[in-house]
């Protein structure tokens, strides 16, 4: 065999006499043993690259890239030089916490994506040195010869040598929804993917029919292996909560290095020593730095997938859940994610005109055949009665019952096919009673150049039976031109409503002639009518599709078939608007990158697009700002699923190659499970936005005491001490539990996150400057007036410690919701934040009442009758807050 990589030959183009001298092998009796293993040595094993698996070091290494967690470390190191290692240790055991965290998330997305991996090993007949063997499909090598049936798995690209009645489901590669036929004649060498009848592609599975194939090319060298390089090339972007973290962190960075420049040269000027204003200037850096952030957004994180794993939603990546927050556009597959790639059978047109329709989908024999007046009834409709036995015998499907109660129905042979007898079955009819009433005694295998297929039969007389397209039908049938006419005008009308359109004729007193062929029957034909089958949408999709729209995010199909087909079920699920077009393949191409910007944005449904194109059309919509989630479930989605803001494969009919991909996988199939998720994105964003509102403004507000008080010309309110435990305890109980706020219910009816917006927002710096300052306020004007009022120093550091402690947790009623108002809300919604705010009670009562905690945080024991007017003093905290709700809501006539 030649060295040269297979893809650079055109087998599609060689005879098959042509591509076994090409292969050095016979196409009869196969490879020799030693053969084989000369060519395994030459290209390898027949399997794609194991995708590489991170170390559970390298995941937990990666934890620590963020600029907020190097402030932290430089923080932690300086606290140590200076000699209080106690507060190097609390905030080293903080990024370790977030570290655990984050990586033992990951660790379970991987554990959940192997749940979900097919576990069976593929096999494959061979033939070799004359003889039938079955070996395991990665053994296979350029040269062999393989057998294959329906219901067999292509194990590598083969071309064709044999082919009886061979239709191949190759939706997993093109997208295409209905089994392709295929033939050994060689097609053109310019013929597209979909257009190579003489080649079968590793990926697929043979609906229908035999097949013998030698094997052109194996693992990396096959169509699948290029599409999987193509996917490892695609570049993965950053998320955009990724992205707000680091420009959060630069500025807080900077924040910290002014305010330590600020607090060190107040001190100074106040005539204080240099070593305790280092000690009060690091206390400060560290009491700006949000300790508890990272954790939280970990927290949010994880929590938005354990949700979304109840709503059958795997997610290998963590910060994927919030991106799904900034979805703007959706790029979904049709076939099995939109529809359920089961073809159905839905509208009957007899001769006479009479329109019947077609209850239920799939392949269960449940549903009513209907007339416009009524139920069909088969003695009144004779005609129906003569079609429904011609779909019944002209066919080699069946259908396969549940073998459980309330289980699937399973079928055999081409769907197309199963769904005529599922048709049968719907009205009542056994279609294996009517196979052995009328056995069949010759038949005329489906011929995709004359697209018809002809059974003979021969009790209680002889007769034929065909099927096929309705043009090449016609032909054979003895009609008027008026008839003909009416005829191609309802094909048309069916076509329309993105049907596949069969027609079916009866000759009586007639047999097969295999010299003649169809041609014989020519003329003799009578008409029994259509039948028109769709690959139905799934029944949740179309109510998804409307929720995407009402949350601003907009749906568009990708699709392996035809624009006509794409358009009208992109018609039917409203993926296509007023304005809106479709585009396929062809036109794709000739459009360059700047025409197909200035056109995607109005582009709702793309056809027979290739796997190139589907990476293209993702790329040009990140171009235009958008942040892209893509579904699907092929090998042709992969690369496009990688280049992908949020890749999101499905689980049950997904390839490896897409789930290996993607970021987040459907367990379900189903598509509406991507609107579900989209939400708990923007629930888990929204969460985060809390936190940070939350944190920051105790950071600040704490920040404006210290200057306040060092201004006023007093001591530091707080020791170092007091602001960690403040910012770990106090803080960290309410914020993580903050962050599992369920959702408010207005989620999907605000537009996508915009990428570009910062954590912190201009709404809430606005709302920062009303919480800030009543904060400082309270904390600051206690303690001048309690130390004026010559309390021991001890003592009023205590309480300005407790009252700052009071004044965060009624903050964080005001940070649950924009407009809501904190008394409103119950506590009982979040039963998590209403054991933090309980537990954190205790522990400020054990920190200033129990010695042995006390002494580590230099608290003092303060009167009891103090405490209620420690929150009498914090009151403005939420009194401010709740007037700018109130006037908010009543700028905007909102009533929430």
């Amino acid at each position: 065999m030649s060295s040269d990589d297979p893809a650079s030959v055109a087998w599609h183009a060689l005879t098959t006499e042509a591509a076994a001298a090409r292969l050095g092998a016979s196409a009869r009796t196969g490879l020799s043993e030693a053969e084989v293993e000369s060519r395994r040595a030459q290209w390898g094993p027949n399997a794609l690259p194991e995708p590489t698996q991170r170390s559970l070091l390298s995941v937990f290494a990666g934890q620590f890239k963020s600029p907020l967690i190097y402030l932290l470390f430089g923080a932690a190191a300086l606290s140590f030089v200076f000699g209080h290692a106690s507060d190097a240790v609390v905030i080293g055991v903080v990024v370790l916490l977030n570290a655990v965290i984050g990586a033992f998330q990951e660790g379970r997305a991987q554990h959940s994506l192997a749940q979900l991996r097919r576990l069976s090993t593929i096999s494959a007949r061979v033939v070799r040195e004359g003889v039938e063997a079955r070996v395991e499909a990665r053994a296979l090598v350029p040269g062999d010869v393989v057998l294959l049936e329906a219901g067999d798995a292509v194990p590598a690209d083969a071309r064709l040598t044999e082919a009886a009645a061979l239709m191949v489901s190759e939706a997993a590669l093109t997208g295409e929804s209905v089994p392709v036929h295929k033939v050994v004649e060689p097609v053109a060498p310019d013929a597209p993917l979909p257009d190579r009848r003489c080649i079968l592609h590793a990926g697929t599975h043979v609906a229908a029919g035999r097949a013998r194939a030698l094997v052109v090319a194996t693992g990396t060298h096959t169509e699948v292996g290029h599409i999987a390089a193509l996917t490892s090339g695609a570049r993965e972007p950053r998320t955009p909560l990724e992205r707000r973290i680091d420009a959060f962190g630069r500025a807080v960075l900077w924040g910290a290095a002014g305010l330590f420049a600020l607090v060190l040269g107040l001190g100074v000027l106040e005539g204080r020593p240099l070593d305790e204003m280092l000690l009060v200037a690091i206390s400060q850096v560290v009491g700006l730095v949000p300790e508890g952030l990272p954790v939280a957004m970990t927290v949010a994180l994880s929590v938005g997938v354990l949700r979304m794993a109840r709503r059958k939603a795997v997610v290998r990546r963590l910060a994927a859940v919030e991106t799904l927050g900034s979805t703007a556009v959706v790029c979904t597959d049709k076939t099995g994610t939109l529809t359920r790639n089961e073809m159905t059978a839905v509208a009957v047109v007899l001769p006479g005109g009479e329109h019947v329709r077609v209850d239920g989908v799939g392949y269960a024999p449940e549903g009513r055949l209907r007339t416009s007046t009524g139920d069909a009834a088969l003695d009144a409709l004779p005609g129906l009665v003569a079609l429904l036995h011609a779909a019944a015998l002209c066919n080699d499907a069946r259908l396969i019952a549940p073998e459980a109660p309330g289980g699937a129905w399973r079928t055999t042979g081409d769907p197309t096919e199963a769904a005529l007898v599922t048709l049968v079955s719907k009205a009542g009819l056994d279609a294996d009673a009517l196979r052995a009433a009328h056995p069949r005694v010759g038949e005329l295998p489906f011929d995709p150049a004359r697209a018809l297929m002809a059974t003979a039969h021969a009790h209680p007389a002889r007769f034929v039976v065909v099927k096929g397209a309705p043009e090449a039908v016609l032909t054979l049938c003895d009609l008027t031109i008026p008839e003909a006419a009416q005829v191609r005008a309802t094909v048309e009308s069916l076509a329309g409503e993105a049907l596949r359109v069969l027609a079916f004729a009866r000759v009586n007193a007639a047999g097969l002639d295999a010299e003649g062929g169809f041609d014989a029957l020519r003329g003799r034909a009578t008409l029994l009518g259509l039948v028109g089958q769709i690959d139905p949408p799934r029944l949740e999709v179309r109510d998804a599709v409307q929720a995407c729209w009402s949350a601003g995010v907009r749906p568009v199909m990708l699709t392996g078939d035809h624009k006509a087909t794409g358009e009208a079920i992109g018609r039917t699920l409203g993926l296509l608007r007023p304005g809106d077009i479709a585009l396929d393949g062809v036109e794709l191409a000739a459009l360059s990158d700047a025409a197909l910007a200035a056109q995607i944005d109005r582009v709702g449904v793309f056809a027979r697009v290739q796997p190139a194109q589907k990476l293209r059309i993702v790329r040009a919509l990140q171009t235009r700002g958008h942040v892209v989630a893509m579904t699907g479930d092929g090998v042709n989605d992969a690369p496009a699923l990688a280049q992908a803001d949020v890749g999101v494969a499905m689980g049950l009919t997904g390839t490896e190659v897409a789930k290996e991909a993607s970021k987040i996988i459907l367990a379900d199939d189903n598509f509406a499970t991507i609107v579900a998720a989209v939400e708990e994105g923007r629930v888990v964003y929204r969460n985060i936005k809390k936190a940070v509102l939350l944190l920051f403004s105790t950071a600040v507000a704490e920040v404006v005491v210290l200057v306040g008080a060092l201004l006023l010309g007093h001591a530091p309110p707080f020791p170092a001490v007091q602001i960690l435990w403040n910012n770990l305890v106090t803080e960290g109980l309410i914020t993580v539990n903050l962050v599992m706020e369920p959702a408010e219910g207005d989620e999907m009816q605000r537009p996508p996150i915009s990428p570009d917006e910062p954590l912190l927002t201009r709404l809430l710096y606005v709302r920062m400057a009303f919480m800030v300052p009543a904060i400082a306020a309270s904390v600051l004007g206690w303690y001048v007036w309690r130390t004026q009022a010559g309390a021991p120093a001890d003592v009023v550091r205590t309480e300005a410690f407790t009252l700052l402690a009071v004044c965060e947790w009624l903050n964080v009623l005001n940070c649950r919701s924009e407009l809501r108002s904190g008394l409103s809300l119950s506590l009982f919604r979040n039963r998590w934040l209403l054991g933090g705010l309980l537990l954190g009670n205790l522990l400020q009562v054990a920190v200033v009442f129990w010695r042995p905690l006390g002494d580590v945080f230099h608290t003092a024991p303060i009167e009891l009758s103090m405490v209620g007017w420690l929150f009498v003093a914090a009151l403005p905290v939420l009194l401010v807050e709740e007037a700018r709700k109130w006037a908010t809501r009543r700028a905007l006539r909102l009533r929430v």
